[in-house]
């Protein structure tokens, strides 16, 4: 990897750069609904009152997906950020390799086919059950389970992970019921589809980066050894928590198992394949490591069966996991890390655990570990183990005081971190915790701004995609807010498809781009970040990187 070039129209600074990644912070299309704009963000409006400021297009098409249609998310987001050009990102090429038949084709596909109709077994599926398109997507497990009838599958069983976060929050059975009708029309003497578990995924499987693994212990238990609350459909058990737990949404729903006279109808057994559709990474690797690791010590997971695993696609392209995948991820090179790293930038980047892999591994272009041990830092907060709205706070403050320790430290000339609080807290549909979190998010920017301003260094806040201003459900042709039958908004839980901000502050600023209204280039994706960030550096960006929001003199 080369060194970038000097800009010669930089003057310089003594501070670092540092990016403030505001997570899941847009500007809001309704005024309803909008906890951003809802909350006292004083501090971050002094500062965009006085530095060029724009927005920044974060989903569909800029970040990668497959359409203006599809929210952005954390992954995407940091992928563009981080790499400074868009690539097509998971559910773009998955459903490409479904329409194009390659996926058919692979070995991995065949192999899990050809393992079943050996065994007479199971080909079973889990995932995320909605068309969310950010981990996954119901049509792609209706391919596959289509595509293995016609393979000569003998029996398929679906273990379901209720979504009611990238979609609405307790539209389960608007998926489930549906999904039991195209099952039935499936079913033939010769092919037998069932779902055979689920529940919530804040609840079972889906944690990531190790945060709590008794969500994946969990289950294990009610996919592979058919161990839980018993009931004949996944109707009567979502309805049943409905009932037993009042406003209780999807993510949230308790394990349950499907079974016929007390017999758990799709227990993963000896000769069995198993296909996890999730295609984004960050919530796939731990169950992938409970199917796959021989030396596996998060929980005890009694007799493992001995089956052919596979991932929708590689979740870790250093690790190489899982062993088997049906789809390439796409190849991101040349991230600004790496570019940074051999110019002789000193680098920091930090978060707390649940956003600690993005200012990392997908920043750097799903990479694992580190361009340059001696010019990179990497600080993980570990995060509270409990639901987001009841410390929505998160870890903020230190975050914070981690970073003004480095500002101080004069050891760093880029500082990127990552405040999830506009995420996770959004996804919890808690409009008083989202609030809470944004002021506390608020306070913190504040107390970063100072800390720039003292050691000469520059400041550039954005986001990855847009969640807490978009907390309430409209009606795509009105507007209305939609209301529960007591009269109250309906939450949203999801992301928004809202431009994010992207704000330059540059206190010790020296005349070399301009400033003032419309400053900044407009219509830009968030993939102009890196560029930007390089030339806050004094760098002239890649000629094939997306441009820099700057508009130099």
């Amino acid at each position: 990897m080369e060194a970038l070039q000097k800009n010669p129209k930089w003057k310089g600074r003594k501070g670092p750069v540092v990016l403030v990644i505001m997570d899941g912070v847009g500007y809001g299309k309704y005024a309803e609904g909008d906890a951003v704009s809802d909350s006292k963000m004083f501090n971050l409006d002094a500062i965009k009152a006085k530095s060029p400021h724009t927005r920044l297009k974060a989903h569909g098409k800029a970040v990668g997906l497959p359409s203006d249609d599809d929210m952005g998310n954390s992954e995407v987001g940091h992928n563009a950020m981080g790499a400074g050009r868009v690539f097509n990102q998971g559910a773009a090429l998955v459903s490409e390799s479904i329409s194009r038949g390659a996926m058919w084709q692979g070995e991995t596909w065949k192999s899990a086919i050809a393992g079943v109709k050996k065994s007479g077994g199971a080909l079973h599926f889990i995932g995320l059950f909605s068309d969310g398109n950010v981990h996954s997507h119901m049509d792609h497990l209706k391919a596959m389970i289509i595509q293995a009838q016609k393979d000569g599958a003998p029996k398929a069983r679906v273990h379901i992970l209720l979504d009611g976060r990238d979609v609405g929050e307790t539209s389960a059975l608007e998926y489930v019921e549906p999904f039991e009708a195209f099952l039935k029309e499936r079913n033939s003497g010769s092919f037998d589809a069932r779902i055979a578990s689920g529940g919530g995924r804040m609840w079972i499987t889906m944690d990531r980066y190790g945060a709590d693994w008794s969500m994946v212990e969990r289950g294990w238990k009610v996919h592979v050894h058919g161990e839980g609350r018993q009931f004949a459909s996944a109707k009567e058990a979502i309805e049943t928590y409905r009932k037993e737990i009042p406003g209780i949404i999807d993510q949230d729903l308790k394990d349950f198992v499907i079974a016929e006279n007390g017999k758990p109808v799709g227990r993963i057994n000896d000769g069995d394949s198993v296909i996890y559709f999730n295609f984004r990474g960050d919530r796939s690797l731990e169950i992938t490591a409970a199917f796959e690791q021989e030396n596996f010590t998060h929980f005890n997971r009694g007799t493992r069966p001995k089956v052919y695993y596979a991932g929708m696609m590689e979740y870790d392209g250093d690790l190489h996991v899982p062993t088997h995948y049906l789809v390439n991820p796409p190849e991101i090179d040349r991230v600004m890390g790496e570019y940074l790293a051999a110019s002789g930038v000193r680098t920091l980047a930090l978060s707390e655990t649940q956003k600690y892999g993005h200012v990392t591994y997908f920043f750097n272009g799903n990479r694992t570990g580190k361009f340059d041990e001696k010019k990179e830092d990497y600080v993980e907060i570990k995060s509270d183990v409990l639901p987001f709205e009841q410390r929505p706070w998160m870890k903020c403050a230190e975050i914070t005081d981690k970073t003004l320790e480095a500002i101080a430290s004069g050891e760093y000339d880029h500082i990127r971190l990552n405040f999830p609080n506009g995420d996770m807290v959004g996804h919890t549909g808690i409009y008083q915790a989202v609030i809470c979190s944004m002021e506390a998010m608020d306070l913190q920017l504040g107390r970063i701004a100072r800390a720039v301003k003292k050691a000469g260094g520059v400041m550039l806040i954005t986001a990855d995609h847009g969640n807490s201003d978009d907390m309430y459900e409209h009606d795509k042709k009105t507007g209305a807010v939609s209301k529960k039958a007591d009269g109250s908004p309906k939450a949203k839980t999801s992301h928004s498809l809202n431009p994010v901000p992207c704000v330059v502050y540059d206190p010790s600023f020296q005349g070399e781009y301009e400033t003032g209204e419309g400053a900044l280039k407009e219509g830009l994706g968030i993939s102009s970040i890196a560029s930007t960030v390089i030339h806050l550096l004094g760098y002239i960006p890649p000629e094939d990187y997306d441009p820099s929001v700057l508009k130099f003199k």
